[in-house]
């Protein structure tokens, strides 16, 4: 599984960082998480097509984390778009798509469904689910958790030869779940495949100050992409405005056990983010502060 890192900064667009935006592969689909200003055009300079979007997850509501949304919906129409595309969000996401798709002579050519989110809520996609989490914002915020279903099981297969199973297309019927049947005998997948293997989980702050219910929720993460707004320092403003920094970030990482962070939302004040990745590693040493459109490979653990 991919993630892209369209979007790295926070609060306004700079020469070195464009607003949030974080997209993942998961087969022939991108899921985006955040939509902010530019959106569309960040794609275009990465390995992604904005047409394989299906399903957007907004956080909240502040203009650096959804402003994209209606330039990439007007691309998408421009560019002869006919799959329904699913917008997710807290509270408020249903009127703001309506508002967004009724000004001026925008009609677009396919269907933009807005689905108001409620704490907790899972959505179901093909071979995986994405939760909202509430966080703890300054406005109604979500973090999101991707995961993936689990996995088969290994195949045993000096069992299944052993069963009397030949090999061959009977093998991988079992491997897909299904029984099959030789010489009057029948044999279910469980008898040849270990337990099932978890999939990949991935957990999206948003803007949050250091959250339990975002730390409950992200623990064992095969990575986490939290906001680290400031270093240290800046405690007391991030403090003010439902922000972290650097260190809490770590910190949540650590007690949630999670295998990778990648931090994300620094403010424009950083055109260099040493003192943020440095102000981690002294208490996560697996964390990154990638740049825009820097790419990530997540990897089943086994």
């Amino acid at each position: 599984m991919k993630v892209v890192f369209l979007g790295t900064g926070g609060s306004w667009p700079t020469k070195y960082r464009n607003v949030m935006s974080v997209a993942m592969q998961f087969g022939s689909e991108v899921i985006l998480f955040d939509c902010g200003e530019g959106t569309q055009r960040q794609m275009m300079r990465s390995n992604l097509s904005f047409m394989k979007i299906r399903r957007i997850f907004i956080s909240h509501f502040h203009a650096d984390h959804f402003l994209g949304l209606p330039g990439l919906f007007q691309t998408m129409n421009l560019n002869d778009r006919t799959e329904e595309l699913h917008i997710y969000g807290p509270k408020g996401i249903s009127l703001l798509v309506k508002e967004l798709t009724h000004l001026g002579y925008f009609k677009p050519k396919y269907s933009i469904i807005a689905h108001d989110l409620e704490p907790g809520e899972v959505v179901e996609g093909e071979g995986y689910t994405v939760k909202a989490v509430e966080v703890c914002h300054n406005v109604p915020a979500y973090g999101y958790v991707f995961r993936e279903n689990d996995r088969p099981g290994k195949f045993n297969k000096p069992r299944a030869l052993e069963l009397g199973i030949p090999e061959g297309p009977l093998f991988r019927r079992l491997q897909q779940g299904q029984s099959v049947e030789v010489d009057g005998k029948v044999f279910t997948p469980d008898m040849v495949l270990g337990p099932p293997r978890k999939g990949i989980k991935i957990s999206y702050s948003g803007d949050t100050a250091p959250c339990p219910s975002f730390e409950e929720a992200s623990r064992g993460a095969d990575l986490m992409i939290h906001e680290a707004t400031g270093d240290y320092s800046l405690k007391q403003k991030t403090d003010e405005y439902g922000h972290s920094t650097a260190k809490e970030a770590a910190e949540l990482a650590k007690r949630a056990n999670v295998l990778k962070l990648a931090l994300v939302h620094t403010s424009p004040r950083y055109e260099e983010p040493d003192i943020i990745l440095e102000e981690a590693k002294a208490v996560f040493p697996d964390t990154i502060v990638p740049w825009d459109l820097d790419e990530i490979e997540v990897k089943h653990r086994d």
